[in-house]
């Protein structure tokens, strides 16, 4: 088990000091439980917006990175349907700067119109680039959608569409703010060569004072089991045309989860994945092919996703993809296919335990989902997922009943 110390604040704000002896740079990270489930349905994409708020100066900071450049440190965020992480990577000697700068925001950004439009239009023509301008750029807005009815998981983390931010206005801004951006909402990670009772003494000292924000008590609408096919067409200015298939599934911490991320890498994982060695590199009715799953801490999504190479309609291309799909249900899956894809998983793990910020936010994300160690049990979760398991996910999961499929076509 990793080595680390942690104490809350009577704020609430939860502080985690994971040492790291003889790294001259140290990370404070601060994940806020607030992602884009949390926003309303006729105000969505706030969560993304706030991403770059945080950016556009606090109270006693007007400009954040000129102080942070001078301390020599960088910094920088990201957001998705669960959370919003903001990391400063400094020198350890000048720790205090980010202790500074991320409590003064946190205290209470620069609210003001100047600042919102500018980062409206910021996130509008973000959402128009990576969304309207691009191929396929609106395929999981349309997936989404049909694959919840309820829950706010129906729309991506950049928002539902472009008029939930051009209408946004300052109060629903603040209120957004003062709900979820708040201490008791929060865990920061202090990591590096520190001593902990300086760790101690500064998050006292810079997050103490802050008042803590509303009791939050989450009711999020659940989605009632799948029982039937659900099916989109669309057409638009693709290259090719292409097919999307989404699974409902079980949330991040399930056993579930483990056994249809494994099971997603032996289907469409790689040039040598079952999927994309006979449909792509063989009989070459797909020019790519790939599966994953969202991951996301509610129930989430196994997706399908493949661009159709030209001479094959859509029809015969996810026809001959659910013959593929049902030949490998009655083949099942050998041990050594399996240990292979554990194998990938255990590389994948060491990789992202290796940089100082990657084990900060990995510390901070579990620590929200209830179990500060979670990360350090992946390996065990993973290496106990047996052939049984993974054989009756993929019954379970992958079938006409709990099928949700976008179809997009190419403009005539």
């Amino acid at each position: 088990m990793a080595v680390f110390e942690s104490f809350t604040l009577d704020n609430g704000l939860k502080v985690m000091f994971l040492p790291d002896k003889g790294n001259p740079m140290a990370v404070v990270n601060i994940m806020y439980h607030a992602g884009s489930r949390d926003e309303q349905a006729d105000k969505t994409g706030f969560a993304h917006l706030f991403e770059h708020l945080m950016f556009g100066g606090s109270v006693n900071i007007p400009v954040f990175d000129e102080p942070l450049q001078r301390a020599g440190g960088e910094n920088n965020a990201f957001t998705n349907t669960d959370i919003t992480n903001y990391y400063i990577q400094l020198p350890v000697k000048n720790i205090e700067t980010a202790f500074w700068l991320e409590s003064d925001r946190m205290m209470s950004l620069a609210f003001s119109q100047k600042s919102l439009d500018v980062q409206k239009g910021v996130v509008v023509e973000e959402f128009k680039q990576r969304c309207l301008n691009q191929p396929y750029g609106d395929a999981m807005h349309h997936l989404r959608a049909l694959a919840y009815e309820k829950h706010p998981y129906r729309w991506p983390t950049i928002g539902e569409k472009t008029e939930h931010i051009e209408d946004a206005v300052l109060e629903d801004v603040k209120q957004f703010f003062y709900t979820y951006y708040t201490p008791n909402n929060a865990v920061m990670v202090v990591a590096g060569d520190l001593d902990f009772q300086l760790v101690q003494d500064l998050s006292e000292k810079w997050f103490g004072p802050i008042e803590a924000g509303p009791e939050l008590k989450r009711n999020l609408p659940q989605e009632d089991p799948q029982t039937k096919n659900r099916r989109k067409t669309v057409k638009g200015k693709v290259p090719m045309r292409a097919i999307y298939k989404a699974y409902p599934m079980a949330g991040r911490m399930s056993e579930e989860f483990y056994a249809a991320n494994l099971l997603t890498d032996i289907l469409g994982h790689g040039k040598s994945s079952r999927l994309v060695d006979k449909l792509v590199n063989q009989e070459r009715i797909f020019h790519s092919l790939g599966a994953y799953v969202t991951g996301s801490a509610d129930p989430g999504l196994l997706i399908l996703e493949g661009k159709v190479n030209e001479g094959f309609t859509a029809e015969q291309a996810e026809n001959r993809l659910t013959e593929e799909i049902e030949r490998l249900k009655k083949e099942g899956f050998d041990e050594e296919e399996l240990q292979k894809v554990k194998n990938q998983a255990e590389t994948s793990l060491a990789g992202a335990d290796v940089e100082l910020l990657h084990r900060a936010i990995n510390l901070a994300y579990f620590t929200l989902l209830g179990d500060p160690h979670g990360f350090e049990k992946e390996l065990d979760k993973i290496q106990a997922v047996g052939k049984e398991l993974i054989e009756s996910t993929f019954a379970k999961l992958i079938r006409p009943e709990n099928e949700n499929t976008l179809i997009y076509e190419t403009e005539d």
